[in-house]
């Protein structure tokens, strides 16, 4: 945060630990003392009195020195200032005249009087050169502790001698021990609460940060920490812990604050490291996204840090400058998870065992979030006449978990079931096993072991195949709903980029998103990013097999269902097929299939006049199609005001085959008017 002077902040030292010199005196007496070095000079200044008699007879005429016994704010303050901040002697006594100006109301007199000029009312440096102790010039450089850490401040910077030197009010208060953030950094800086109790894994983090600014002396402190991962609230808490443990406040500012222009930016880190060592308190730097001159501002801020900073990001920050230590915020285990669940529902009642790892096994939530879930249930619980407790956790679980996750692809909360699907028993029962897979991990898992045998590839990953229109995001929805879950349709058409690099990016927004609540992930169009590549012709090919490998590896490694879906199946790499659990062929549904598709799409309350499903059967069309050509016959016969019929059909299979660019045959709408 900025180049030091000769003399500076030193270390992480804790107003109020550094010892009086002077055996508990108060600042009125330290006050007293100062003035009357300068009643001393305006007797030599008069020729009223020796220096000798001055110096022992402390006090301005009509006035009384206050003892060092006097009530008053004690000397630890500005004992700890001039500690901290490497404050000569001079230094010190130069901040106690400029206190007196505000604080004792002789001061103006006895300053005018020392100067030798009625309208000189105020402290001047070049009172202080004339009437206080082992004076230097040095005192009043802008390197100098006192303007540079704006201590005193100068009215006029053009007139260095004889303008009027002004205690800044933060170190005024600070004085008089009443401490508080200053208001210049007030919407710049908000206070970050200490949470009320981590689990053990956060625990173990925080003292790692705590331990390293405790015990560091100094190059060898830690003083600049990364805290890379887990979600904003849950670095911040750590960081939080971490400054308590410490001794330490803790302050929160965005990067996107970090001023970019270098003398804005300067100021603003001279003004933090101040309150740092005046609070005293630690920093936490919340980095997301940055344009390339905001980032570059933003390193520069950190990288003279001289007090204690956290760096908050989700990823490492790359960059030439040191950045610290790191700690990474650790994933919390089934059995922490289940700690959190329980703790936060303890005072619900009918909450089984078994239902709180089944909300471990599903959701994957930050400590906070259990929280505010189990405090969700606790509002809608005396209310709720339908679900119960279990239920409400689970929808709660559900509604945390969707923060994040609508921006990164389109979610259905699915509707269909099982009578709606018209498959093959084979494609079915695969489908259904699939299910088992998702309902049954805690079991095989957690309680028969598996997860520590096999480690590795846990995720439940499927591979839907077959034409538009087959029925595959149906499919989807409906194992969405029997597991009671969101169903996310992400278009890896859109995810893929050509930029190196980029495509992983979003695969990991994505999947890190998803993780919370372990939604069904259906990638959509998996032809954009999967195909055979049997050699590797360039660097771009080669980066393509990096991809698809990433995309597999999340989905290996994803709590929840991950399905791809594809319309060329041939086109994929036998050896990506093989890393996939499950896969289903999706058919074109043969006469007797579209015929049962076309019963169920049609509405038993819809008016119909002589629809018959067996002719509309001729149709050489998927189910998706069938639905639309439902759709638009049912609203061509609502703007007639008649009945649906096979002429309304008729009429909507036609514009269904432009679309498709195909041409009605005769064998198709034979016997239909």
């Amino acid at each position: 945060m900025g180049e030091q002077g000769t003399r500076g902040a030193q270390g992480t030292q804790q107003p109020g630990t550094a010892g009086a010199p002077d055996g508990g005196s108060t600042l009125t007496a330290e006050i007293q003392r100062v003035l009357a070095r300068v009643d001393a000079h305006a007797a030599r200044v008069d020729g009223a009195r020796d220096d000798t008699a001055r110096d022992d007879d402390a006090g301005a005429p009509g006035t009384t020195m206050a003892s060092p016994s006097s009530a008053g704010p004690g000397t630890a303050p500005l004992d700890a200032l001039a500690a901290c901040f490497g404050l000569t002697p001079f230094e010190r006594d130069l901040v106690l005249l400029t206190a007196a100006h505000e604080l004792e109301p002789t001061t103006a007199a006895r300053c005018a009087a020392a100067c030798g000029d009625r309208e000189r009312t105020y402290p001047t440096f070049s009172l202080a050169l004339a009437a206080l102790d082992e004076p230097h010039w040095s005192a009043l450089t802008p390197v100098a502790p006192l303007r540079r850490w704006r201590i005193v401040e100068l009215d006029d910077e053009t007139r260095l001698t004889t303008s009027r030197l002004r205690l800044d009010e933060r170190i005024l208060h600070f004085l008089l021990d009443s401490p508080y953030l200053d208001a210049r950094l007030h919407g710049q800086l908000r206070r970050t609460p200490v949470p009320d109790a981590l689990p053990p894994s956060y625990d173990l983090a925080a003292n790692r940060i705590a331990v390293g600014w405790t015990t560091g002396t100094g190059s060898e402190a830690p003083l600049l920490v990364q805290v890379t991962g887990g979600d904003l609230r849950s670095r911040a808490d750590i960081a939080a812990a971490a400054a308590a443990r410490s001794g330490l406040g803790l302050y929160s500012m965005a990067a996107e604050d970090v001023p970019t222009d270098p003398a804005e930016r300067d100021r603003l880190a001279r003004l933090w490291q101040r309150e740092a060592i005046l609070l005293p308190a630690a920093l936490l730097v919340e980095v997301g996204e940055l344009e390339r001159d905001q980032r570059a501002a933003t390193e520069a801020f950190l990288a003279g840090a001289a007090v204690p900073v956290v760096v908050s990001s989700e990823d490492p920050l790359r960059s030439e400058r040191p950045h610290g230590a790191r700690v990474t915020v650790p994933r919390l285990d089934d059995e922490e998870q289940l700690g959190l669940w329980t703790a936060a529902f303890e005072d619900v009642a009918d909450l089984r065992d078994s239902e709180l790892r089944s909300l471990v096994a599903q959701f994957q939530l930050p400590p906070h979030v259990i929280r505010s879930a189990a405090a969700a249930v606790r509002r809608d619980l005396p209310h709720e006449d339908e679900l119960d407790a279990a239920e409400l956790a689970w929808r709660a679980g559900l509604d945390e978990a969707r923060i994040g996750m609508d921006e990164l692809g389109r979610r259905i909360e699915p509707q269909a079931g099982w009578q709606d699907l018209v498959l093959h028993d084979r494609q079915t029962s695969v489908l259904r096993e699939i299910v088992a897979h998702v309902r049954q991990r805690p079991t095989v898992h957690q309680e028969w072991g598996f997860a520590g045998t096999l480690r590795r590839g846990l995720g439940v990953t499927a591979l839907f195949a077959g034409g538009s229109g087959t029925g595959k995001t149906l499919a989807a929805e409906v194992m969405a709903k029997e597991l009671g879950l969101d169903l996310f349709i992400v278009d890896l058409s859109q995810v893929v980029s050509k930029y190196i690099g980029e495509t992983e990016k979003n695969l990991r927004r994505v999947f890190d998103a998803a993780e919370r609540g372990g939604a069904l992930l259906l990638f959509d169009e998996a032809d954009a990013l999967f195909g055979k590549r049997s050699e590797v012709k360039d660097s771009h090919d080669r980066y393509a097999n990096l991809e698809v490998s990433y995309l597999l590896m999340r989905m290996e490694a994803y709590r929840g269902l991950a399905i791809l879906t594809t319309n060329m199946k041939k086109a994929l790499d036998n050896a990506f097929l093989r890393r996939i659990r499950f896969v289903v062929d999706f058919p074109f549904p043969a006469e007797h299939e579209r015929a049962e598709i076309w019963r169920r799409v049609l509405p038993p309350q819809a008016p119909v006049k002589d629809i018959d499903p067996e002719l509309l059967a001729q149709l050489t069309v998927a189910g998706g199609s069938i639905r639309n050509i439902a759709l638009s016959g049912a609203f061509l016969a609502a703007e007639e005001g008649d009945r649906l019929q096979m002429r309304h059909m008729l009429a909507a299979a036609r514009t269904e085959y432009l679309k498709l660019e195909r041409s009605l045959t005769p064998g198709e709408v034979r016997g239909w008017v």
